[in-house]
């Protein structure tokens, strides 16, 4: 009975969704709350905007988000990106903002705000970006999604990229959020299943400063948004299967404009040792519970220990072996857990390698 109530909602929505909206047009206002959730509500918008400077600020309940207390609980939004919105298309829109409090100050939990002025700072520099999103997917009941019913699929070694019954689950849904980031712009690079059974993997960039944090928030939002349309859970929690089991990471690739270039290798070893100086304060900021996943197994390196390699996925570092034999390229920050900040990751990151903002 829930599936046939299901399918019935579905197709009673379609039909109500291509209705005339007479020259008005949905806009879906984003926002991360105080736990790296992503919260929105819809506001009517009665001229389509030609950027975020036609956008009204708007304002919610911070107090019924962690973000505010209760005698001070208007939280403001301020619009920073607009994008196609997937779910209702047409000129309907999902829109990005900041969180700002009512003195005028951006919301303690606003990381954005910071990691967009080092992004300014130095702006000369061109940084790049690419972040590996990996996930995983579980039932309405918090089982893991496919796998059998009060047991465990067999050990890990079929399933990374895997193909086939039992060996790769949900891809029904992995392939829907594919679409509706391509839809809505989304510098979403590729997919693949991942080590774990019914864990997945998305790529975001490359995309240069802040864009990186905005996009890659926009395509958690859209998975959630899929996920819920299936009836199936997300979890970007870093160990979410104890035991034997690979964690889930967010895989940082990082350049500058000179690592990119030929003799770019000299930037990448000087950005590595400027690294390996701030291991604890990179870590601060690298997620909650990834001391559940940097254990030196699993694909990890030590979370007490800072290491770099080529080719090394059990390191802190890897410069892909591709980027050696060159001579530039980029390197891979794999220490970043699945549910850390992408701004505070990339800010930090350039923070360090470039200079705060004073420098």
């Amino acid at each position: 009975m829930p599936e046939q109530h299901s399918v019935s909602n579905s197709a009673a929505l379609a039909k109500y969704a291509s209705l005339d909206q007479r020259g008005s047009l949905q806009a879906e206002y984003i926002w991360i709350d105080s736990v790296s959730g992503v919260r929105s509500k819809t506001k009517t918008l009665t001229k389509k905007p030609n950027s975020v400077d036609d956008l009204p600020e708007w304002n919610f309940d911070g107090s019924s988000t962690g973000q505010a207390p209760g005698e001070d609980s208007d939280i403001y939004l301020r619009p920073v990106a607009i994008y196609p919105d997937p779910f209702r298309g047409g000129d309907n829109i999902l829109v990005l903002n900041e969180c700002w409090n009512s003195d005028g100050a951006p919301n303690k939990f606003n990381y954005r705000h910071d990691c967009a002025k080092l992004m300014e700072a130095h702006k000369d520099q061109k940084p790049w970006f690419g972040l590996e999103q990996e996930y995983t997917l579980f039932d309405e009941y918090g089982h893991p999604y496919g796998w059998p019913k009060g047991g465990y699929p067999g050990p890990q070694g079929p399933y990374y990229c895997g193909v086939g019954t039992g060996k790769v689950y949900c891809r029904d849904i992995v392939e829907a959020h594919y679409k509706a980031c391509l839809y809505a712009g989304i510098k979403i690079s590729g997919i693949n299943a991942e080590v774990l059974p019914s864990q997945w993997e998305f790529q975001v960039g490359p995309c240069e400063g802040i864009s990186m944090g905005d996009e890659l928030w926009i395509a958690r939002y859209l998975l959630h948004r899929v996920a819920e349309d299936f009836g199936v859970k997300i979890s970007f929690h870093p160990k979410p299967i104890p035991g034997d089991w690979n964690g889930s990471g967010l895989h940082t690739n990082v350049s500058t404009e000179a690592m990119r270039k030929e003799g770019g290798m000299k930037h990448i070893e000087a950005a590595i040792e400027k690294l390996s100086k701030r291991h604890k304060e990179h870590i601060a900021v690298y997620g909650d519970d990834n001391t559940l996943r940097l254990t030196g197994r699993h694909e990890t390196g030590s979370i007490d220990q800072f290491s770099y390699g080529v080719a090394d996925r059990g390191s802190s570092i890897r410069i892909p072996r591709s980027c050696a034999k060159e001579g530039y390229g980029y390197f891979e920050d794999r220490r970043p857990a699945s549910n850390a900040c992408p701004y505070q990751i990339t800010g930090i990151m350039i923070e360090t390698i470039c200079g705060g903002l004073d420098e």
